[in-house]
């Protein structure tokens, strides 16, 4: 059976990311302007890249390689046409995180912005381990309603299959499970959303 995300058309995800009641697409945008300059990095990678929501943000004097990695190829071929200033340093990549993390290069620098929810953290670990940045900057939500953790919203209906690989995330066990793999947290912000939800930002360094 194919991936959920492989059927969520890009309008539908931007509309409802979107909402005034939702506020996520622009919460995130603002979140990866910091992640993009927060560190002394060339390279990058950002997991579940989807149409490219805040690569506006990649400076091109600092950085030589940024990555976009998702399972739609929709989305990147969206991402790509909406950069063009970026050919020659975004390069994206159709992976199934879950199953083909040896599909991904190096990067110094990792972004995974509501992504971990839907791979899982034992996925995550094996690509953070295949990838092998020194920074990682994650991004999770954090449910108020565990009944609800979809936003209501004109576009719900588009999500009714993400129930079949969402996973519920604390920010005490994405924590426990970066040690696992040798990274320890340096930083950490949670960001409110108009629902009553909120973002958890977490970044992590490669131990030496």
């Amino acid at each position: 059976m194919s991936n959920p995300w492989e059927e969520i058309r890009l309008d539908d995800y931007e509309n409802h990311m979107s909402l005034g009641s939702v506020a996520q697409l622009q919460a995130m945008n603002k979140i990866m302007k910091d992640q993009f300059g927060d560190y002394p990095v060339t390279s990058a990678m950002v997991l579940g890249v989807a149409g490219g929501n805040g690569l506006e943000h990649v400076r091109t004097d600092k950085y030589d390689k940024v990555y976009g990695v998702d399972i739609n190829c929709d989305y990147l071929k969206a991402a790509v046409e909406r950069y063009p200033n970026l050919k020659g340093i975004l390069k994206c990549i159709k992976a199934d995180m879950i199953n083909e993390a040896d599909k991904l290069p190096g990067a110094d620098l990792v972004i995974a912005n509501l992504l971990i929810e839907y791979i899982g953290y034992d996925a995550f670990k094996k690509v953070i381990s295949r990838v092998s940045p020194e920074y990682v900057s994650c991004v999770i939500q954090i449910n108020t309603d565990e009944a609800s953790w979809v936003s209501d919203s004109p576009y719900l209906h588009a999500f009714d299959r993400l129930d079949e690989v969402h996973h519920q995330m604390s920010r005490e066990d994405l924590t426990s499970a970066m040690d696992e793999i040798g990274y320890t947290l340096i930083s950490e912000d949670l960001i409110s959303l108009p629902n009553g939800k909120a973002l958890q930002r977490t970044d992590f360094k490669k131990r030496i």
